[in-house]
């Protein structure tokens, strides 16, 4: 099937972003194929889930998520923000994300990060993606290009993506500097045209994050080959659904 699925941040629409439950909830759809997932450091070096630079919104925490050691962070509830079902779900390691998708999903896995947050960042993950054997199954994407570079230093033979939230006129030739065979790109900005260019240059898209059928319906027609990133997977399987009747 064209327009693979991409559950962003888990079955986010479900249960509480970048979670095992919302991992679990995505793996249930046998017609999601891609996850989309955002990784960040703890106090003490351990790779972990999470969004946001702070604890505040999707945990009942506080404060920066680098501040916070391991065990510190393991211990918040980190569901019942979404529903009271949820209540005692906890943030996940990338070892444990890793070990529950191999061979079931690829994964988009951004690397949340500005400026000198996280020292050491990219070679963590690098290194879990090797411990999995995962090579050919995950993209490291990012906003930075020095993340990016420095992924393609050390990670010969994993893929790496550029993340923008715009349409800059210089966008190929930064892909091509960066040797990026990845774009993740707002939904707003994909066309027909960029779409059909990427594929030319070898690049594949992923648009993100279209919540409703119609915006969906909207991103297939854009171009066949491009990942659509939803926090609703249901929605997606009915928007390919009317595309095929």
């Amino acid at each position: 099937m064209q327009n693979l699925c991409v559950a962003h941040r888990g079955f986010s629409g479900i249960a509480p972003e970048n979670t095992m439950a919302a991992i679990q909830r995505a793996m249930q759809e046998s017609y999601v194929e891609w996850v989309e997932v955002d990784v960040q450091l703890s106090k003490d070096g351990v790779p972990l889930l999470i969004h946001d630079f702070t604890l505040n919104r999707t945990t009942n925490g506080r404060g920066p998520v680098g501040e916070r050691t391991w065990a510190e962070l393991k211990s918040l509830d980190a569901g019942s923000w979404k529903a009271p079902e949820y209540a005692g779900e906890r943030l996940i390691s990338l070892d444990e994300f890793l070990e529950a998708i191999a061979g079931r999903l690829r994964a988009n896995i951004e690397i949340k990060t500005q400026g000198n947050m996280y020292p050491g960042i990219e070679e963590k993950i690098v290194s879990a993606v090797r411990r999995y054997r995962m090579e050919d199954e995950v993209v490291l994407t990012s906003f930075e290009p020095r993340v990016l570079a420095k992924v393609k230093e050390i990670g010969r033979g994993i893929r790496t993506g550029l993340i923008v939230d715009e349409k800059p006129r210089d966008l190929f030739i930064r892909l091509q500097m960066l040797h990026c065979s990845f774009l993740s790109l707002n939904y707003r900005y994909l066309t027909a045209e960029l779409a059909t260019k990427a594929a030319r240059c070898g690049i594949e898209v992923m648009a993100w994050t279209m919540n409703d059928v119609r915006k969906l319906r909207r991103g297939r027609a854009k171009g066949d080959k491009v990942l659509l990133c939803t926090n609703w997977p249901d929605r997606w399987l009915k928007a390919m659904s009317y595309v095929r009747s």
